[in-house]
């Protein structure tokens, strides 16, 4: 049994598969999950597991080189914004929201959040420890 670390053995066998630059994505209750990728599936409740709680969770056990958000994120979710420039810095590219939907097909897999405010998602890309 892992002592430390992300305990969810899915989450954690994505994490160890990840090479450079791939991509796995933190997304609200209602990111769609394109055809093909891995859903991993972690709401329980409106609300529960936060996007917050996830996306620290994942940071605290993934090397990342790059995040990617929706740029409505900004306007229409100001303190999930604040929060994603507080965990990652200025690390952060931003597209349309369509644009992201599109890149979400080349993740390696989603997990999906029990986050209900507007634009809770990101794209983490893997970098390397050394």
């Amino acid at each position: 049994m892992k002592r430390h670390g992300i305990i969810n053995s899915s989450i954690a066998k994505v994490l160890v598969d990840l090479g450079h630059t791939d991509y796995i994505v933190i997304g609200d209750a209602g990111l769609p999950v394109p055809a093909g990728v891995l859903k991993i599936d972690v709401a329980l409740t409106p609300g529960t597991p936060s996007f917050q709680d996830v996306v620290r969770a994942v940071h605290d056990d993934m090397v990342i080189e790059k995040v990617i958000a929706a740029n409505e994120i900004i306007e229409k979710n100001p303190e999930q914004h604040l929060f994603m420039k507080q965990e990652f810095g200025e690390s952060i590219d931003y597209i349309s929201h369509e644009e992201f939907k599109v890149l979400t097909r080349k993740a390696k897999a989603v997990i999906r959040t029990g986050e209900t405010t507007p634009y809770s998602n990101c794209i983490l890309q893997s970098g390397v420890f050394f």
